[in-house]
């Protein structure tokens, strides 16, 4: 009994240890966190927090692609061991409302077992000549992967030229699991070529870069501990 309790207690250490660090290194996901529940639970209360779709921060190269409130930054943390890809925009409006653009000209792809995403390439980096990368929108379907992407891009279009500001499609809550969710959100990121063409998993955080100087925002996690981002006022 004496060591069942030792390894129970040295289990709680361990727990305690591990939440005690991912307070420490991520304070400003879990600040973000409450503040995306207060935001979906009622977005008119809080009108200063949303940004605008097609607006220009500074002279940033990328335009906003949608409207709502930047809930999660590249980099944050939603759970230990777990890096955020991207960026979350939620739009405080019902499934297939808000709209969603695309931020820069490129070729858009929409894989054939694509519900809810999009991909654009962008074959000349506007911050890094010479480099190709990609943008890519996800989110794009309800719970049941009905989607919500634009009609004249379905499943299986390749390397269509669109324009930025071009209409992509509506947000959605999309996850792949009907009985999980996601509030209803565009979660936008970068994605590096990998090198032979192609697009690179953005699963994994080292294939996507900091999208903060290309739409003239601080959206690294680990440069914005608690602000919420709009355009600076003037832009």
């Amino acid at each position: 009994m004496r060591n069942f309790l030792k390894v129970v207690l040295g289990i709680v250490v361990v727990v305690l240890l591990v939440a005690a660090y991912y307070l420490v290194r991520h304070p400003g996901s879990i600040i973000r966190s409450s503040r995306v529940s207060q935001w979906l639970r009622d977005p008119d209360a809080n009108p200063q927090w949303a940004i605008s779709a097609k607006e220009r921060c500074a002279d940033a190269p990328f335009i906003l692609p949608t409207s709502g409130y930047i809930g999660f930054l590249w980099d944050d943390s939603f759970r230990i061991g777990h890096r955020h890809q991207g960026i979350d925009i939620f739009g405080g409006k019902p499934v297939g409302v808000t709209p969603v653009y695309a931020a820069f000209s490129g070729y858009l792809s929409r894989l054939p077992e694509w519900k809810s995403s999009l991909i654009i390439r962008i074959p000349d980096d506007p911050l890094q000549p010479g480099r190709q990368i990609w943008t890519y929108y996800t989110h794009l379907a309800d719970v049941e992967g009905n989607s919500f992407i634009a009609a004249t891009f379905p499943a299986g279009t390749t390397e269509e030229w669109v324009e930025a500001g071009t209409l992509l499609g509506y947000q959605g809550n999309y996850s792949g699991d009907p009985d999980q969710p996601t509030g209803i959100h565009l979660h936008f990121s970068i994605v590096l070529d990998n090198g032979q063409g192609k697009f690179r998993n953005e699963l994994e955080i080292g294939n996507t870069v900091d999208p903060s100087p290309y739409l003239g925002l601080v959206l690294n996690a680990n440069k914005n501990p608690d602000e919420i981002v709009v355009c600076p006022a003037g832009d």
